[in-house]
C-alpha cells in the first residue's frame, strides 16, 4: 500500500477507565450460548439456506446444546417467514429450546413478527437499531433524541403486540446495533430508554445486547465498554447481558472472551465464525477454549467431524484446515521435533495417574472431540524420525526400539524427498516391510530346528544345539552348532560357516496383538567387523524365530550396504 494512505486513519478513542477489574478475573462457568447461524450466519452466504437446509441446520445446533436460536428475521423475508411457522406448525421446537426472531423498530415488521411466531410456547423478540455517530450522521440523518425516540416507539408497539397473543410467553431483547461505535453515554441513555418501556424485573429480565457490530477496536477496548456500560446500568439484576461480536480485526474470540470477564452473561455467535464480512464469533472455538481450561461449555461438541461435514453441506462453506479444533490438520505434526514431543508426551500421558492432558503442543485431547491418535502425526520431507515411529506404533503396532529410530528415519526422509509429498501410513509401513521384512539376499532361512535344550544346575547355564538349513546366494545349505541358547548357537553358526564376526548390540521384542496365537516381533542390531551397525526386524509366532529372523535381516542388510 502506499505510505501516505495510512493518513486516512485515525486511532479509536482512547479509553480511560484506571479501576477496571476485568483483567484480574477468570472465566468459571459458560455463559448462555445463542446461536445466530440462521440470521447472521445465513445472510452472510452466497446462496441462503433452502428451507430444508435451514431444518438440518436447525436439527445440529438442537443437538450440540443450544437452548437460544435466533431463526431468523421473518418480517424481512419470506422463507424466514415460512421457516418459522414450520417450526412452530409442526411441532419441531424441543421442550427447553427458546426461539428468538430479529426486527427492526418500525410498526408494520414488528405486526409480521409477531404474527410469525403466533402459538409458539415461548419465544424472544429481539428488536434493534443503529446508534452508532457514524449512521447518525450518513445513513439515518438523526440525532440522538430521534434514535431515541424511534427505539422507545418500538419497544411499546412489542408490548402492545405482546397483549394480542396471551398463549405466549415472551421475553425481549434490545440491541444498540453498532454499540463500539456508539459514544457510551448515549448507549446507556438509550437501552435505559427501552428498559422504562418494558421494566424488567429479576423474575422477568430483559436481554440487552452490545454488540461490536464492526469491530472497530482491540479486544481489551471492548471489555471496557463492557465493563463501563455494566457498572453504570440500572436494575442491573434485570437484566442479561449478551455479547455480539464480529471478526472485522480478526479479534471477536479474543474481545468475547474478555467482554465476558467484564460482565458478560450471554454470547451470540455462530459455528465455526461465518457471519457477514470476515463473520461473527465463532462458538465452536469459545467453547472448547474453556473446556481446555476445564471449564464445562454446556455444548455437546464430541464429534467435530460430523458437526463440520453438516455445516459444510448446508452453508456450502469450507472449514479451513487450520481452523482451531476442528480444522483437518489441527491434531497433525508434520516438523520431525513436534513429533517427537508429541510422542513422548503421548507415552507419559498414558503412563501416568494424574489423569491430566499434557502432551506437548496438543491443547485438547483428540479423542475428546472424536479424532484419532492416529491423525495427529503425518509425515513428509519435514517430519522427523519420532513421528515416523510414532506411526508404525499407532497405526501398525511395531514399537520401534528408540536406537532404531534414526536408522528407519532416515529411509523414510529420502523417501519423501524423492516423492516430494506426503506419505500415507501404509506407505511407511510397506517401506519398513521392504527394509526389514523382506529383505532375502544373500541369506534366506529355509528351517530351524532346536535339537536339544539342557540345564547344568551346577553352573546354573542353558545350552541349545541347533540345526538351520538356509540358501546362501540361493544355494542351500545345512548348519549346526551349539551355544547358551538358540539364538547363541544361530549365530556362533553363520559366523562360523558364512559371515565371519559380528557382534549382537541390541535385542528388543514385543507382541503384535494379543491373545495366545499373538504373532512377535524381535529388533536386533548387530557391528560387523568395521564397526558398522545395522538393524534387522524379524516376526513370527515363535519368539525365538522371530529373533533369529531378525537377526537374518540385519545380516542381509549389512551385505546390501
Amino acid at each position: 500500500m502506499k505510505p501516505e494512505a495510512v493518513k486516512k486513519y485515525r486511532p479509536f478513542p482512547r479509553f480511560d477507565m484506571p479501576d477496571r477489574i476485568w483483567p484480574s478475573q477468570v472465566i468459571t462457568k459458560a455463559p448462555v450460548w445463542c446461536s445466530v447461524d440462521l440470521r447472521d450466519g445465513n445472510q452472510a452466504l452466497i446462496q441462503p439456506m433452502s428451507l430444508t437446509r435451514k431444518l438440518e441446520m436447525f436439527k445440529l445446533l438442537v443437538d450440540i446444546g443450544f437452548k437460544e436460536i435466533e431463526v431468523g428475521f421473518p418480517s424481512a423475508s419470506q422463507v424466514e417467514y415460512d421457516f418459522t411457522r414450520i417450526l412452530i406448525d409442526k411441532g419441531l421446537i424441543p421442550e427447553g429450546v427458546l426461539i428468538q426472531v430479529l426486527t427492526q423498530a418500525r410498526a408494520h415488521l414488528i405486526e409480521k413478527t409477531f404474527a410469525s411466531v403466533k402459538g409458539v410456547k415461548e419465544a424472544v423478540v429481539h428488536l434493534y437499531n443503529s446508534t452508532s455517530a457514524l449512521q447518525r450522521r450518513t445513513v439515518f440523518k438523526m440525532n440522538r433524541k430521534e434514535i431515541i425516540a424511534l427505539a422507545v416507539e418500538g419497544a411499546k408497539l412489542i408490548k402492545e403486540e405482546e397483549a394480542k397473543y396471551p398463549e405466549t410467553r415472551f421475553r425481549y431483547e434490545y440491541s444498540p446495533e453498532s454499540f463500539t461505535g456508539t459514544e457510551l453515554e448515549f448507549a446507556l441513555e438509550i437501552c435505559e430508554a427501552v428498559m422504562d418501556v418494558w421494566r424488567p424485573t429479576p423474575d422477568e429480565p430483559v436481554i440487552i445486547n452490545l454488540p461490536a457490530t464492526v469491530e472497530l477496536a482491540s479486544p481489551n477496548v471492548y471489555a471496557d465498554q463492557i465493563e463501563w456500560f455494566s457498572r453504570r446500568i440500572s436494575r442491573r439484576d434485570a437484566i442479561i447481558l449478551s455479547l455480539h461480536a464480529h471478526n472485522d480485526r480478526g479479534c471477536a474470540v479474543a474481545a468475547t472472551e474478555l467482554g465476558l470477564l467484564a460482565g458478560g452473561q450471554r454470547v451470540e455467535g455462530t459455528l465455526f465464525g461465518n457471519g457477514e464480512r470476515t463473520g461473527n464469533v465463532d462458538i465452536i472455538t469459545l467453547a472448547l477454549n474453556m473446556f481446555t481450561q476445564g471449564v464445562d461449555p454446556g455444548l455437546d461438541l464430541h464429534d467435530i467431524n460430523q458437526l463440520v461435514e453438516v455445516y459444510e453441506r448446508v452453508t456450502h462453506l469450507p472449514v479451513h484446515p487450520r481452523h482451531p479444533y476442528a480444522g483437518e490438520l489441527v491434531y497433525t505434526a508434520f516438523s520431525g521435533s513436534h513429533q517427537d514431543a508429541i510422542n513422548k508426551g503421548m507415552t507419559m500421558y498414558e503412563e501416568a495417574e494424574t489423569g491430566l492432558w499434557e502432551v506437548p503442543y496438543l491443547t485438547i485431547d483428540p479423542t475428546d472431540v472424536g479424532r484419532t491418535y492416529e491423525s495427529i502425526i503425518r509425515i513428509n520431507s519435514q517430519s522427523g524420525k519420532g513421528g515416523v515411529a510414532y506411526v508404525m506404533d499407532k497405526e501398525f503396532g511395531f514399537k520401534l526400539p528408540k536406537e532404531m529410530h534414526p536408522e528407519f528415519g532416515a529411509i523414510i526422509q529420502d523417501l519423501t524427498e524423492r516423492v516430494g509429498r506426503e506419505l500415507q501410513p501404509q506407505e511407511i509401513y510397506e517401506s519398513f516391510e521392504r527394509a526389514y521384512l523382506s529383505v532375502s539376499q544373500p541369506f534366506a532361512l529355509k528351517g530351524f530346528n532346536t535339537v536339544k535344550r539342557h540345564f547344568d544346575s551346577v553352573d546354573k547355564a542353558s545350552f541349545a544345539d541347533v540345526e538351520i538349513n538356509l540358501l546362501v546366494d540361493g544355494i542351500e545349505r545345512t548348519l549346526q552348532a551349539s551355544g547358551n541358547g538358540p539364538l547363541d548357537a544361530f549365530c556362533a553358526a553363520m559366523k562360523a560357516s558364512v559371515t565371519g564376526e559380528f557382534t549382537l548390540c541390541s535385542y528388543h521384542e514385543h507382541a503384535l496383538g494379543g491373545g495366545q496365537s499373538a504373532t512377535a516381533a524381535a529388533y536386533i542390531e548387530i557391528e560387523d567387523v568395521g564397526g558398522n551397525r545395522f538393524w534387522g526386524v524379524g516376526i513370527d509366532t515363535d519368539i525365538i524365530v522371530a529373533s533369529i529372523k531378525a537377526v537374518m535381516s540385519a545380516l542381509n542388510r549389512s551385505c546390501q550396504k
